[in-house]
């Protein structure tokens, strides 16, 4: 028993509303679309016309990492934050995915929320300033709902929150599902994990949230991620997407236990894209991962709007690589405005 007077707080009377009901700031009709193999060619021009210096040197080096891990089977590893999604690229990835340029997504927790959001409502990204004076924020049914409950499902099964949240997906056919990376990755079975720290996300506050089921599931999920990075010798490439703490710090706990096993990690290339360079992606993922001639590692400035579709061009420009069926992301069927 605790010896604590103060006891932890009963979430029973939390009160919710409808999805649907809420105002959201980013919708799937402001979504990036992907290019076609021919006007990823001609945007390619540009990307070809930048200096053979700094920064434009870095991307078309990354580019062509990417492109030589997919032509040797090599994992390529996407790391991302929430704000990849909620910045429209998730058409991108998915894009990505379908051209074999994604071997795994690892996510924090607020990507796996935003990304659910978008494939239920068409939206995310509400109002905090607005909606946490009276209590409302983080407070939507179905977001704390049915993620806490895929979760648990989940874990019954022996599955880590990525996959668990992308079956769930696939199972309740939402509207729009085709915005959805982890819809998307569950039909084309690729790895999805979602690295969780308890009390950072909405769907915690809500009654319906199991703290050994969430940790179970994200621990399970790490695990993977580790695994999966064990593969990035030879060849292999990771890349943090705005990720500024949780993802540089889950790779790094993955690249030591690793090498603490015995495997070998060198010759793979990292990279960090994000508007501001911060200390964590650049030491955990840029620098130290590849140190003593491990590998390259590559940090790139930039708004993730405009510096992932430019690496997806140019991905797609260098690749020999075929598209083997079109994304098909439609315009139909977009949320009220």
């Amino acid at each position: 028993m605790s010896i604590y007077e103060s006891k932890p707080i009963d979430l029973s009377g939390i009160e919710t509303y409808p999805l649907a009901s809420r105002p959201s700031k980013v919708t799937v009709r402001d979504f990036a679309r992907p290019l076609s193999d021919e006007e990823a060619f001609a945007a390619a021009v540009l990307i070809d016309s930048l200096p053979n210096i700094l920064a434009a040197d870095s991307l078309r080096a990354v580019a062509s990492a990417i492109v030589s891990a997919r032509e040797r089977n090599r994992p390529i590893i996407w790391g991302a934050g929430g704000h990849v999604i909620k910045t429209g690229l998730a058409p991108i990835l998915i894009d990505l995915m379908r051209r074999g340029f994604v071997s795994a997504i690892a996510m924090n927790g607020s990507g796996i929320i935003h990304d659910f959001e978008i494939a239920v409502a068409g939206w995310t990204s509400e109002d905090v300033d607005s909606a946490l004076g009276s209590g409302a924020f983080g407070m939507a049914e179905e977001t704390g709902r049915m993620i806490n409950q895929a979760i648990k499902d989940g874990v019954r099964n022996d599955c880590g929150a990525g996959e668990s949240v992308g079956a769930m997906l696939v199972e309740a056919k939402p509207e729009f599902a085709q915005y959805s990376i982890l819809h998307e990755a569950y039909r084309l079975k690729i790895p999805v994990t979602a690295h969780i720290t308890i009390g950072t996300d909405i769907i915690h506050i809500h009654p319906h949230a199991d703290g050994a089921a969430i940790g179970a599931a994200s621990y399970r999920d790490f695990l993977l991620f580790t695994s999966l990075v064990r593969d990035l010798d030879d060849g292999g490439v990771y890349i943090n997407l705005g990720s500024a703490v949780t993802m540089p710090e889950v790779f790094l706990k993955a690249v030591t236990v690793i090498r603490n096993l015995g495997y070998p990690l060198r010759n793979f290339t990292t990279a960090n894209f994000d508007f501001i360079q911060h200390y964590r992606p650049l030491a955990n993922v840029v620098r130290r991962p590849v140190a003593d001639g491990a590998g390259k590692g590559y940090s790139i400035t930039g708004h993730h709007e405009l510096m992932i579709p430019l690496l997806a061009a140019a991905v797609i420009r260098r690749s020999k690589f075929l598209r083997y069926f079109k994304p098909g992301i439609p315009r139909a069927r977009l949320p009220a405005a």
